[in-house]
């Protein structure tokens, strides 16, 4: 029997929003006018909307400034006035480089407040609130992302005539890799290196357009290279996470979990016990400094 429209899950994403200051950090908290209540930008999941997009957009509409995600935080999960459940999954978030967004006061937020992290703990009107702060202020407030990127679906390997290399993106695949841009994207901009197949390099190429990243093919990546030794492509992975850029790194079935596994072991953690990826579907680790601060996973067409 299908549930009641009013015990339906109610999905939403926010973000806790931050900067430096010279006292500190602050974050950002939102006045909503309905309820005379003070918390942190959120909003619901639009029909077939990502929730990272979500959390993107809603904290441009509520705040007027264009933010990046950062590390995940817990979820909330609270029951509404209307006795409906609701969840909403939280990203620590700072603004984007160059962002010049301007708060316009509106029907649903009235006024927004940068604070130190004490002073936010105070005025926020909900305990779960507080403890999304709580979280927030025990961790590290920037991290770097390393994204390990599995290809687009590519139809069959005994279906495609030529070399494997230039098996291309089925139909699938190429309205994969045109979500993907986006939402590779709300990490901000990173370097981009792909498999030298056609398959791994068609599912960044729209995101490394998007953001104005050069496209760098890595042999030691490509599964099948004669180069692509894993003793090698887990010492150039460690290289890479020791450079501490936001990089997105795109690669096959078979060595993105051996990939995953070097860079959690160069991040000093263990690898997630369960290090599959559908195809289309990426891994991101946060970094902060030489230690993991956190790991997600995504797929394109939601999770």
């Amino acid at each position: 029997m299908a549930e009641p429209p009013g015990d339906r899950e109610v999905r939403a994403a926010g973000m806790v929003l931050w900067r430096p200051s010279r006292s500190g950090i602050q974050v950002a908290l939102v006045h909503r006018l309905r309820y005379d209540d003070w918390s942190f930008p959120k909003g619901k999941l639009r029909p077939g909307e990502h929730r990272l997009l979500a959390a993107v957009r809603e904290v441009a509409e509520e705040t007027g400034v264009h933010a990046v995600l950062g590390r995940p935080l817990p979820s909330a999960r609270y029951v509404q006035r209307d006795g409906r459940p609701k969840r909403v999954d939280y990203w620590a978030g700072r603004p984007a480089t160059g962002s010049q967004g301007a708060f316009e006061a509106n029907a649903e937020v009235d006024a927004v407040k940068w604070l130190p992290v004490p002073e936010a703990r105070a005025r926020l009107s909900y305990p779960h609130d507080a403890a999304i702060l709580d979280d927030f202020a025990a961790g590290p407030s920037g991290t770097v992302p390393l994204t390990l990127l599995r290809h687009a679906s590519a139809g069959s390997k005994n279906a495609w005539p030529g070399d494997d290399v230039d098996r291309p993106l089925d139909p699938e695949g190429a309205a994969q890799a045109s979500l993907l841009a986006p939402l590779l994207s709300c990490y901000g901009s990173s370097r981009v290196i792909s498999s030298v197949t056609e398959r791994c390099v068609a599912t960044v190429r729209p995101y490394a357009a998007l953001t104005g990243a050069k496209l760098e093919l890595e042999p030691a990546f490509t599964v099948g290279c004669p180069e692509a030794d894993p003793a090698a492509a887990a010492a150039l992975l460690a290289a890479i996470v020791a450079e501490g850029l936001p990089t997105v790194v795109c690669g096959h079935r078979e060595n993105l979990p051996p990939l995953l596994a070097a860079a959690c072991a160069a991040l000093g953690a263990a690898p997630p016990d369960d290090a599959a990826l559908h195809k289309g579907g990426f891994w991101v680790l946060h970094a902060a400094g030489s230690r993991l601060a956190a790991t997600e996973r995504h797929y394109p067409d939601g999770d």
